[in-house]
């Protein structure tokens, strides 16, 4: 499968060990973009309303994460944040990056927080959309993405989830993600990622809030009001603890911020990271 044919696939590099799937776009300070955890994820599917914004200034580094998306599943590998980390600092060693941005959604604003306070002079500015990070009791929502069984209605149901406006998930969008679930080797490790029970793996994705605490990152925290699988309070409790944050709400908005409000996510993230 080449490129032309397949939009979410892009070059490939060794990312600690790993060989990683990465779209990129544009030039200047780079922003590698960390994807969330839903069934059949791509980076690109997560993402692919923001690069074209973002490179009109930045150089936007898209991976997939191990076991997501394109790039490689080694047979023995344990997931955990820690490898998810490892693999984007390994991927910013490869590709020459002594810092860049961090965009991290849900799942990848987690690894974020993880790299950020583990590797502070490697990360400029920090967006955190929808971010895990910190503990909070497991959500129906998050219940039903991370326990999603392949089939078109289960896809069906877990995006009834994701967005606040029902036109964004029709039955098109359901199929498509469905297809993308039940590509081989997709659902293997989707599904070994967060087992049953699942609140053990909220608790896995946090960091230490006195850590998060000494992170000197001038943060931008994006969440959407109607979020049904991250609770909002989890972005108030990010603003809390990092001294240097801004916190964006969007009303009628769902988990999708970069898909339900766009343009207001990209000129946030752009001004941002200009300013």
């Amino acid at each position: 499968m080449t490129t032309a044919e397949n939009p979410e696939i892009g070059a490939t590099a060794d990312a600690n060990g790993i060989k990683t799937n990465y779209l990129e776009a544009g030039t200047g300070d780079p922003a590698v973009l960390i994807h969330g955890s839903g069934p059949g994820v791509t980076s690109y599917a997560n993402w692919r309303l923001v690069p074209p914004a973002l490179a009109e200034n930045f150089r936007v580094v898209a991976p997939d994460m191990v076991g997501f998306g394109f790039s490689e599943r080694p047979a023995n590998i344990e997931y955990g944040i820690q490898t998810w980390a490892d693999q984007v600092v390994g991927l910013m060693d490869t590709l020459e990056l002594p810092k860049a941005h961090l965009v991290g959604n849900s799942f990848g604003g987690a690894i974020a927080l993880r790299i950020a306070a583990q590797h502070p002079d490697r990360v400029g500015k920090l967006v955190l959309m929808g971010s895990m990070g910190v503990p909070f009791p497991i959500t129906k929502g998050l219940e039903r993405v991370w326990g999603y069984e392949p089939s078109f209605e289960n896809m069906r149901k877990g995006l009834d989830v994701f967005a606040y406006s029902r036109d964004l998930v029709n039955d098109e969008l359901a199929e498509v993600r469905y297809r993308a679930s039940i590509q081989p080797g997709f659902q293997e490790s989707f599904a070994a990622m967060f087992p049953a029970p699942r609140q053990r793996w909220v608790e896995a994705m946090c960091t230490p809030e006195d850590e998060i605490r000494q992170l000197p990152h001038r943060t931008l925290i994006v969440h959407g009001r109607e979020d049904q699988v991250i609770p909002a309070q989890t972005s108030l409790r990010l603003m809390e603890l990092i001294d240097n944050a801004d916190l964006r709400v969007f009303s009628h908005c769902g988990h999708w911020s970069m898909i339900e409000r766009t343009k207001d996510f990209n000129r946030n993230v752009s001004e941002f990271f200009s300013g």
